[in-house]
């Protein structure tokens, strides 16, 4: 069973992380597009995704289009009942499935005032009351599904589920924009930071086409909170790899990670992996005697 996933900008789509997560998270494989927003390219390659407006949009193996996050989520959980989308009690469930809901129709002013931006973080972005008063229902609802689901994990509701895919997004929006919650509501978001879908796909956002102007903030910057990568660099060959760790593919691009150097079939693949190269087992695996 294939599905085929239509994406925008990985840096600055906070619905597409959330649709990506909903499959890779989970296991499920997938063929990818990706198109860029402000764009005439946009609405050209949506034209071939009928009837979706925006993305993420979801091709099913049957070959119909859904294309809201939140359909996705069920859809697939549906079709894949074992993957984990949701809570196998039906408690914990049905927080998830609250939680998730609200997430998808709520905090507005989070999404206007800090619209997700995985290249940069802020030390100040001044948050007005209506973002103040959104971070306070987020931790309510977090302490709350905690609370009644008993989770000891990272996680909401235990094991890691659709819910939490939901929250990458404000989890990133909290971390570029500094915005002030509690040490508990902290440690959820490191936990997101530290994810290993998460850090992939910032990866590819880092390298993913040309900055967008529209995310554009006159805020003073700071450090990205979330893991600090290794040190890479791009360097000549030959590397100690013939084949791409990815692709399988000849190498053609190179860097140098631990004094030794990594062989990627295009620009994309090792620049990716120089952006957060613990992100990529595939690559590290090649530094193992």
């Amino acid at each position: 069973m294939t599905y085929a996933l239509c994406i925008g900008d990985r840096a600055y789509s906070s619905w597409s992380l959330r649709g990506w997560l909903l499959l890779e998270a989970f296991g499920l494989e997938f063929r990818q597009t990706r198109t860029r927003f402000y764009e005439p390219g946009f609405a050209q390659t949506l034209s071939e995704w009928h009837p979706a407006r925006t993305v993420p949009a979801l091709r099913l193996p049957e070959g119909i289009v859904i294309a809201d996050s939140l359909a996705i989520a069920e859809e697939l959980a549906t079709r894949h009942p074992d993957a984990g989308h949701w809570p196998q009690d039906p408690k914990a469930r049905a927080i998830a499935r609250a939680l998730t809901a609200e997430m998808h129709s709520s905090f507005t002013a989070l999404r206007s005032d800090c619209p997700m931006n995985l290249r940069v973080s802020y030390q100040d972005s001044a948050p007005s009351q209506a973002v103040l008063e959104d971070l306070a229902r987020l931790e309510t609802l977090w302490d709350w599904a905690r609370a009644q689901t008993g989770s000891t994990t990272d996680w909401l509701c235990g094991d890691y589920c659709a819910v939490d895919a939901f929250f990458a997004p404000v989890a990133a929006r909290i971390s570029g924009y500094n915005l002030p919650i509690s040490q508990s509501a902290q440690a959820y978001v490191d936990a997101h930071l530290a994810h290993p879908d998460f850090r992939r796909w910032r990866a590819m956002g880092l390298v993913d086409g040309a900055d967008q102007p529209f995310y554009d903030r006159d805020y003073a910057t700071r450090t990205w909170p979330g893991p600090t990568p290794l040190t890479a660099e791009p360097c000549d060959g030959p590397s100690i790899n013939t084949k791409c760790p990815y692709s399988g593919q000849p190498v053609t691009h190179f860097l140098r990670l631990n004094g030794m150097v990594l062989g990627f079939c295009n620009a994309f693949c090792r620049d990716k992996t120089l952006a957060d190269p613990q992100a990529w087992p595939a690559a590290m695996a090649l530094l193992q005697p």
